[in-house]
C-alpha cells in the first residue's frame, strides 16, 4: 500500500505542478509581464520567469512519469483485465507525452523570444507592429503552445480522476465481466 501511496502521489503531484505551472504562467506571468512600461521588459522578463520554471517543470514531469510507471507495474492485472483501463492508460500515455514534446517546443519558442527580446513586444506573447517576422512568429506560436498546455495537462488529470473512478470495487467487477 506504501508504494502505491507514494506512486500516486508522485503521478497525481507532478501532473498538478504541470497544470498549475503552465496555467499560472499563461495567465499570471504573461499578464503581468505584459504591464511593464518598457516593451523590451515585457519579453525579457517573461522569458525570464518561463526559464526559471523550467527545472521545476521537468522535475513535474520526471514525478508524474515515474508515479505512473509505478502505478501501472502494481495494477498490471487491471490494466490487462478490466475494461476500458488499457485503453485509458494508452491514450493518457499519448496525451502525456504530446504534452511533452509541446511543452519542450514551447521552450524552445521561449529561448528565442527571449534572444529577441530587445525588440520588445505588445505583451510577452503578442508582436508588437513593426517587430521582426522572426520575434512575431515566435510570440504567436508561443501564445499558443502556452495555452494548449494546461489544456494537455488538464486532460491527463481528468484520464487519472476516471482511472481512479475505475478503481472503485462495483466498476472493477463490472469491468472485469464485460471482458
Amino acid at each position: 500500500m506504501a508504494g502505491n501511496l507514494l506512486a500516486r502521489s508522485a503521478h497525481d503531484l507532478g501532473a498538478a505542478a504541470w497544470f498549475g505551472g503552465t496555467l499560472m504562467g499563461a495567465v499570471g506571468l504573461n499578464g503581468a509581464t505584459a504591464k511593464a512600461k518598457d516593451p523590451k521588459e515585457r519579453t525579457r522578463l517573461s522569458a525570464l520567469g518561463w526559464a526559471k520554471w523550467t527545472p521545476v517543470q521537468i522535475a513535474a514531469f520526471a514525478a508524474h512519469g515515474i508515479g505512473g510507471l509505478g502505478l501501472i507495474g502494481a495494477n498490471k492485472g487491471r490494466v490487462k483485465g478490466q475494461d476500458s483501463v488499457g485503453s485509458n492508460t494508452g491514450w493518457k500515455t499519448v496525451v502525456t507525452l504530446v504534452g511533452m514534446a509541446l511543452s519542450l517546443y514551447s521552450g524552445i519558442l521561449g529561448k528565442k523570444v527571449g534572444e529577441l527580446a530587445e525588440q520588445g513586444g505588445q505583451g510577452a506573447t503578442e508582436p508588437r507592429p513593426g517587430a521582426n517576422d522572426e520575434l512575431a512568429k515566435a510570440q504567436k506560436q508561443l501564445k499558443v503552445t502556452q495555452w494548449l498546455l494546461p489544456v494537455f495537462s488538464g486532460t491527463v488529470i481528468v484520464m487519472g480522476a476516471k482511472q481512479g473512478e475505475m478503481q472503485r470495487p462495483e466498476n472493477i467487477v463490472k469491468g472485469l465481466l464485460k471482458k
